[in-house]
């Protein structure tokens, strides 16, 4: 992603978009696939979760909803060090994916703060 984009929406589903292209870069073994399927589940789920909050009917729902967004990306960012500490791929490749991920905790955890103090 070469541009930044500032809704939370879009810019989850491109960083999805790039968790799916990490995972086809993984090697095809064992490790590879299994700890590709956690973090495309994962790293998918952020802007699944964050569509589904979006439409809720609710602020508590909304609320709920940013929050396993939350969990989902804390989630990836343990994948994407497994990752790069058991050496499936280097950390050069992947250091753009870290940093995004990191934006995107502290975005999501405003948004849920912000979100339950308004109450």
């Amino acid at each position: 992603m070469d541009v930044k984009i500032f809704d939370i929406k879009e810019r989850s589903f491109w960083f999805g978009v790039e968790i799916v292209k990490l995972v086809a870069d993984l090697p095809k073994n064992t490790a590879g696939f299994a700890v590709g399927g956690q973090i495309v589940r994962s790293g998918t789920s952020i802007g699944a979760n964050i569509e589904e909050a979006q439409n809720a009917p609710t602020k508590k729902e909304f609320i709920h909803g940013m929050t396993i967004s939350l969990r989902e990306a804390r989630e990836t960012e343990f994948w994407l060090r497994i990752i790069i500490e058991s050496d499936l791929i280097g950390k050069e490749k992947i250091d753009n994916l870290i940093e995004e991920n990191k934006e995107i905790i502290k975005i999501l955890t405003a948004i849920v703060k912000n979100s339950k103090l308004k109450k």
